[in-house]
């Protein structure tokens, strides 16, 4: 393994120095499009242009290859025509082909971009940072995005209102498109001046080329669109839609005997209500009332082991949309590493789970609430002519509680108090987007009128600044960010918080923090300040720092793992990013990372190499491997003393097919050695996609882990000797199966399958308890105990350390099997413009044995053997226009 370091290293080294560098040329000239209004009867959108009034403006053309060959002449050219009358934009599109039955007319849901498609971005804030992207495949079908931070993200959660009709003739194929001024965002002028481009995609040579030419070393892209001029006395017009719906829902699950609750049935009806107004030409407005998400898919199944929060993606459409402007990373880094997930906002803590469950007598059973329920909440987001971004996002969550019923009398606890949600964003740009500073404040208030709830806030708040400065054509940047916190409470809720995972004030060794059980609030600082360079035709490079004071606390409304460390951290990128020999394109990366913490002590430091390559034959492959040192951790013994830990060599690779083709196979492996034969991870994964037909997608990916942790962390437990840290050997093994089916009958009618069962045993021997943490020798650290000092007795394991025959303290046993399916099937029609109807149908199977041993046969048939809960859904939206 360090050989393979070794020669990585060499190969980054000797690749840098062996291809030469050339110098940018001069920026291509910027294109400007004049359209007219149309006089007269607007097009008739049908896919054929021969409606009279696309004589009245000229055709734009020459476009110039982007991929894979910048500034080469495109295999098949394109041309387009804009129009416009009072409320909307018309677009003709001409893609010329040879060999039109070459074309790629393949069908898929909204926003999977299947097959050949051409794509307009429109800056109509024209900010040279935002964007409005609409794309129309040959197929009818339809893609839409919101593009912010001048190309660096792209929101496919945005589903804006418009129409498209294609045809294909003997010349290639065309496309009308219309798109409403509604769905846009536009200042309030005599004559529009916007940013556009378009981009055409060839599928079966994955070409792309564009009308307005750029080049792949600049940095930015919506600052380099071509210019849309002409339009004149077009006022912004006020949004307002409505989208009432009505939900139906039928349950069925196992029936437990005696518990009121799980009589086998449950069903439920509910009307809600989504809107969309345009409060002004810059500001919308989105409202939910009562939402439901019962479309949404389930989360992937994990055994979480460790002492940390896993961070799930969001999936609800209202939150997803426009989340951007809300987004506020306190060290984002393109070195990345874990302290780059920790963000001042994180939207699951709205309607999460409550976080109480009622203590129960002999013979009591509970239901309590799977989620908070969200009563309410509006987002106001826009950008004004002058550059100000503004976001702001208000929540109320309903007071949860849990129905106890049992053999004397039933009551309700409550387990979840009113809760209110707050975030508010403003970014300034100045200098046409070289410059940026922004503010953001999250505010959370719970209304606690019952003592079982005093260990939650009653209120957090929270705030930061970040600033942007570029230069040299945005070609280098410096930015920084700084936060704050404070959360106040009862000293049960802030003696948690001081005990929490993210700062264990109590380990014995912190001299620099210590707990505090009379305190009523905690206040703590972070921030992050980074230079780089993101342009240029090779070299890109990223250094900087950040941090996280032990007092720092956004759980409540963000998202945070751990607290008092500082983090350096370092990436340089070498990349091809035109043909070269075999290659498309190709990349050479290298990292660092080194952390502290506020006591000065050096927890650990990292460094990787990493290389990916896309061949011409548009087969891709990548490979890495990490080394970390021998380190010093502050939590893996959970409250205990700082330990020292083993260091490792960790090394992954991937390759991923041709995904044009009808079949497709993606595979890889990562690796993870621990020094001094500490641990050892293994972890295999396939993914294989195959399209029977144009309409019809399947893909299946399974994977295989095996993990060996010789000192995995067990239980804490106090003995007549004093506190004992208690590790032992775990030997898990987990195997998954995803499966998704996508059918598009047509592009307003789709079926979606997802199932996805997962298995996961863990065997725990050779339990040991830790001596002496941060000895030298890793063997001088922990004792294992020896025959005669522990004994399995039922659901526990007795430890007698001494040898006398008396018990000293106990552990429960940790084996566990665990196994979990979750499926739905989703028929989506959309049957009229914005009016959806949704019938659903999900499935999740879960079960618990503690045996820890693996068995893929018995742990499938087990899952199995369990019974199901099943929903079925039907939910039905109608979309109005005011």
């Amino acid at each position: 393994m360090k050989h393979f370091a070794a020669a990585g290293l060499a190969f980054a080294w000797l690749a840098a120095v062996a291809i030469p560098c050339f110098g940018d040329g001069p920026p291509p000239a910027q294109r400007v499009y004049t359209t007219q209004r149309i006089e007269g009867a607007p097009p008739k959108l049908d896919g054929v242009l021969d409606d009279a009034c696309w004589q009245h403006v000229e055709w734009a053309t020459d476009f110039v290859q982007f991929e894979p060959a910048e500034g080469q002449p495109p295999t098949e050219q394109t041309a387009f025509k804009i129009l416009y009358d009072d409320r909307a934009l018309y677009l003709a599109y001409r893609a010329y082909e040879k060999d039109p039955h070459a074309i790629a007319n393949l069908l898929a849901r909204r926003d999977r971009f299947p097959g050949d498609w051409i794509e307009i971005n429109i800056d109509s804030y024209f900010d040279h940072r935002t964007a409005f992207s609409f794309t129309s495949s040959v197929s009818g079908a339809r893609g839409d995005e919101f593009v912010s931070k001048d190309g660096d993200n792209w929101d496919g959660n945005w589903d804006p209102i418009w129409e498209l009709r294609t045809q294909v003739d003997e010349q290639g194929w065309t496309a009308e498109v219309r798109i409403p001024f509604t769905q846009l965002r536009f200042a309030s002028k005599a004559e529009q001046t916007w940013g556009i481009q378009v981009t055409r995609r060839i599928f079966r040579k994955e070409e792309r080329s564009l009308w307005q030419p750029m080049t792949k070393s600049a940095s930015g892209w919506v600052s380099r669109f071509g210019e849309l001029r002409g339009i004149k006395g077009v006022r912004p017009q006020r949004q307002v839609e409505l989208l009432p719906y009505t939900v139906g829902r039928r349950e069925s699950f196992e029936r437990v005997a005696g518990n009121p609750f799980l009589d086998g049935r449950d069903s439920d009806a509910s009307v809600g209500l989504d809107g969309k107004i345009g409060v002004s030409s810059d500001a919308t407005l989105d409202l939910t009332v009562n939402p439901d998400f019962g479309q949404v898919e389930a989360d992937p199944s994990e055994v979480n082991l460790t002492a940390f929060e896993t961070r799930f993606a969001e999936k609800r459409p209202f939150f997803i949309e426009g989340n951007d402007i809300l987004d506020f990373q306190l060290a984002p880094s393109i070195a990345g590493g874990g302290f780059t997930a920790d963000n001042l906002f994180y939207s699951r803590r709205i309607g999460r789970r409550p976080r109480f469950s009622p203590d129960l007598a002999a013979g009591e059973s509970s239901d309590v609430p799977n989620a908070s329920s969200i009563l309410g909440a509006a987002k106001l987001t826009g950008k004004s002519t002058h550059g100000l971004s503004v976001g702001v996002l208000e929540s109320v969550t309903a007071e949860e509680h849990a129905r106890v019923s049992g053999p004397s009398s039933g009551r309700k606890e409550t387990v979840e108090p009113y809760t209110n949600f707050f975030v508010g964003r403003l970014s300034q740009d100045f200098d046409s987007g070289n410059r940026r500073a922004g503010v953001m404040f999250t505010a959370l208030q719970r209304k606690i009128e019952d003592p079982q709830l005093d260990f939650l806030h009653r209120s957090a708040y929270a705030g930061g600044v970040d600033v942007l400065h570029q230069w040299h054509d945005k070609a280098w940047y410096v930015a920084g960010t700084g936060a704050f916190s404070n959360v106040n409470g009862d000293r049960e809720a802030l003696l948690l918080t001081q005990r929490s995972s993210a700062r264990y004030y109590q380990r014995p060794d912190n001299n620099h923090e210590s707990v505090d059980s009379t305190r009523t609030s905690l206040a703590g600082h972070a921030g992050s300040l980074r230079l780089g360079k993101s342009g240029g035709k090779h070299w890109q490079f990223e250094s900087g720092a950040a941090w996280r004071s032990p007092g720092f606390e956004i759980n409540d409304v963000g998202f945070l793992r751990r607290t008092d460390e500082v983090n350096q951290f370092s990436w340089v990128g070498y990349s091809i990013r035109n043909p070269v020999g075999i290659f498309r394109r190709m990349g050479i990366n290298g990292n660092q990372w080194v952390n502290w913490d506020f006591g000065g002590q050096r927890l650990s430091e990292s460094y990787n190499t990493n290389f990916n390559a896309n061949f011409k034959n548009n087969w891709q492959c990548g490979a890495g491997v990490t080394r970390t040192s021998e380190n010093i951790s502050n939590n893996a013994l959970r409250g205990g003393p700082s330990s020292r830990r083993p260091g490792d060599w960790e090394s992954q690779f991937w390759v991923n097919s041709d995904h044009r083709r009808r079949v497709g196979v993606d595979f890889g492996a990562n690796f993870d050695d621990g020094d001094d034969a500490s641990s050892r991870y293994r972890n295999g994964w396939v993914s294989v996609s195959y399209r029977p037909s144009n309409a019809v997608q399947i893909s299946l990916n399974p994977d295989v882990t095996r993990f060996n942790d010789q000192i995995q962390y067990v239980d804490r437990v106090t003995s007549p000797a004093g506190d004992r840290f208690v590790l032992a050997a775990l030997d898990q093994k987990t195997t998954s199966l995803t499966f998704r089916l996508d059918y598009t009958v047509r592009p307003n009618l789709t079926l979606q399958y997802y199932g996805s069962p997962f298995v996961s045993a863990g065997s725990y021997t050779q339990f040991k308890r830790v001596t002496a943490p941060r000895a030298d020798r890793y063997e001088d650290r922990f004792h294992t105990f020896a025959g005669n000092e522990i004994a399995a007795a039922g659901s526990t394991y007795t430890v007698d350390e001494d040898a006398n025959g008396s018990t000293d303290y106990a552990v429960d046993n940790p084996n566990f099997n665990v196994r979990d399916f979750n499926s739905n099937l989703v028929l989506r029609w959309e049957f009229q413009p914005g009016s959806t109807a949704f019938l659903v149908w999900s499935q999740a199977r879960s079960d618990f044995v503690p045996t820890g041993t693996f068995s893929l046969h018995n742990d499938v048939r087990g899952l199995f053997d369990v019974h199901p809960h099943d929903v079925f859904l039907l939910k039905i939206s109608k979309w109005f226009s005011l």
